[in-house]
């Protein structure tokens, strides 16, 4: 399919706009790192907000979730990520007011704060570079591979001139304005992937093929698709499988228990750097909160009816190969239907689907970019090879980085298969590790070594079950089985390891100020070393009530929405009252605990 000059001219208007947005704040953000990684701490809670929202907004994401839908699961498949709606609202309402409070320039840089010795400054730099470059790497290259497929079925590009092209514009946009222009850009980009996508949906699902939402919802091809939680049949292994792999282990297991980006348990990531960056800790809870909202209540579901819609289009993975011959065997998955129904729109349209698609690309790999360097530069760089380098040096060592990451990305992308597959590797890598981030805030006795140990299992079990692992193993045995060695060698290493330095644990409770009865021993050795300390108050239950009061109102609008669409009007109508319900009262707890 060729685009004419209306559309390029769209396309092109986009491009000119984010570079000359990254020019025009450059200055700013190179004048130290604090600049150009936290936009100097100022940001307010919406646009942070946004820019989360909008980086999650990734390529890959549309496709990511078309092919769920398409899968055995049907809509129901969405609840392999919807289930981590519930540690973002620990982070919320438990974790982001920590962060705030912990001044830390990265979250890498929480292990120098929290732990003492060599183990922690091996911790540092370690995943400075794992994190930072090696596994940002793998995901920017699952992101960069739906740029591949998007340009193949869209333009006829083949993988490396879409690479090269996505990869030198992004990268020049990252290396110029730091983090205040990512923010800007991804408010921008986020209202553009929205129009977009839901366009995108609309023209769909009124194709001729397709015959409007009443012609879908009465459809053959997505008999068995529309529930919204999987059908509870534990007869049919196939079925149960199904049911543990979507629903029940990552509802039961998942969001707390496996470390994934974007979802960490206990916040981390760019997440932690949007909060970093924010104004003070109501902006930074604000921030997290309007994020999961419209990440999980707002996006998803015209994604899903385009992926609904394909099914009456392209039924199977041989109706996809018989339309795009020149596409490669191994990019042809379910997660290409959603740029073969982009071929369907009319002109003018697909330009504008195309630069929201751009946008939604840029803006991720932006953010991933900027996190990545912050890594590189704040906590390996700074901390062990220059320490007394100027700030210049660290914002160019930073772009340096970037380019790099770039580089690396173009060379992994074209290797990859499918969005669903990166997903699993990403959540496999980091099974067991999940419960550690969030107990290392209220829990004394976590020591380094329990995050190296955690660490080290769970990327070796990833290995294990990558290389040697039975084929056709059920991800949600893998998932279990990761946590349950992980989890089990960090509590034997604990048990035999000595605690962290009394000193550090003090200093880092009056900091933080965490709370809580983890710390009560720590309280009372200080106590009796005449150095005592006041113990922070503790909203326990009332954060317990936001959180389940957080994740009941935005699973309602998400699934309000759907009943609406569906012409269910009787469900949708309670889910909304249920909504509005819980919604005053989170606003009203809320309101009690950010007063103290």
């Amino acid at each position: 399919m060729q685009l004419v000059w209306i559309d390029w001219a769209i396309i092109l208007a986009f491009f000119v706009f984010w570079l000359v947005l990254g020019a025009v704040v450059s200055r700013k953000a190179g004048e130290s790192t604090e600049q150009f990684f936290l936009a100097g701490r100022n940001m307010p809670w919406w646009l942070l907000g946004f820019s989360l929202v909008a980086t999650t907004f990734a390529a890959d994401t549309p496709l990511f979730v078309a092919g769920l839908v398409r899968g055995e699961g049907g809509v129901a498949g969405n609840w392999i990520w919807w289930a981590l709606l519930l540690n973002g609202m620990f982070t919320v309402f438990v974790f982001a007011k920590l962060w705030r409070r912990s001044g830390v320039v990265t979250d890498l840089e929480f292990y120098e704060l929290r732990y003492s010795g060599p183990a922690a400054a091996f911790l540092r730099g370690f995943r400075a570079l794992y994190l930072g470059l090696l596994v940002n790497a793998i995901i920017m290259a699952v992101v960069t591979l739906a740029a591949i497929k998007i340009s193949h079925v869209m333009l006829g590009l083949g993988a490396m001139t879409t690479v090269t092209v996505a990869c030198v514009i992004t990268a020049i946009f990252s290396m110029i304005g730091g983090l205040t222009s990512v923010l800007w850009v991804d408010a921008f980009m986020f209202v553009v992937a929205m129009i977009g996508s839901i366009s995108a949906a609309v023209v769909a699902v009124n194709l001729p093929a397709v015959g409007g939402m009443k012609g879908l919802l009465s459809h053959p091809a997505i008999h068995g698709k529309l529930g919204m939680v999987p059908t509870f049949d534990w007869s049919d292994p196939q079925t149960r499988n199904a049911l543990l792999d979507v629903f029940l282990i990552p509802l039961l297991v998942q969001w707390w228990g496996a470390w994934y980006p974007g979802a960490e348990p206990g916040g981390g990531g760019y997440v932690a750097q949007r909060m970093l960056a924010a104004k003070n800790e109501r902006h930074a809870t604000g921030a997290v909160l309007f994020f999961n909202a419209a990440h999980y209540a707002l996006r998803p579901w015209p994604w899903i009816l385009v992926g609904l819609a394909s099914l009456a289009v392209f039924p199977d993975l041989a109706s996809l190969r018989h339309e795009f011959p020149n596409v490669p065997e191994s990019y042809v998955k379910d997660d290409l239907a959603y740029p073969a129904m982009l071929t369907f729109l009319p002109v003018g349209l697909k330009g504008l689907v195309m630069a929201s698609l751009i946008a939604a690309y840029m803006s991720t790999i932006a953010t991933h970019l900027n996190w990545g360097s912050s890594y590189v530069v704040n906590d390996f760089w700074k901390r062990f090879l220059r320490k007394g380098a100027g700030e210049k040096e660290y914002v160019l060592v930073g772009r340096v980085t970037t380019a790099c990451l770039m580089i690396g990305t173009a060379l992994i992308a074209p290797r990859t298969e499918s969005a669903m597959k990166g997903f699993n590797i990403l959540i496999q890598i980091g099974a067991g590790t999940g419960l550690i981030s969030m107990l290392r805030w209220f829990w004394w006795r976590i020591n380094p070594q329990v995050e190296i140990t955690g660490m080290c299992v769970s990327l070796l079990t990833a290995i294990w079950f990558a290389i040697y692992g039975p084929e056709g193993t059920p991800e949600w045995v893998k998932l279990v089985t990761g946590v349950a060695l992980t989890t089990g060698a960090w509590i034997i290493v604990m048990f035999l390891t000595r605690p962290d330095d009394p000193q550090k644990l003090r200093s880092f409770y009056k900091l933080v100020r965490p709370g809580g009865i983890g710390w009560r021993r720590v309280l009372q050795d200080a106590a009796a070393d005449g150095d005592p300390i006041e113990p922070a108050p503790t909203h326990v239950p009332l954060a317990i009530m936001c959180i389940a009061a957080g994740s009941f109102s935005i699973w309602g609008a998400l699934f309000a929405a759907g009943y609406f669409l569906y012409g269910d009007y009787t469900k949708a109508i309670v889910l909304t009252v249920i909504t509005v319900i819980t919604s005053y009262f989170l606003l009203k707890t809320w309101m009690r605990i950010s007063a103290d």
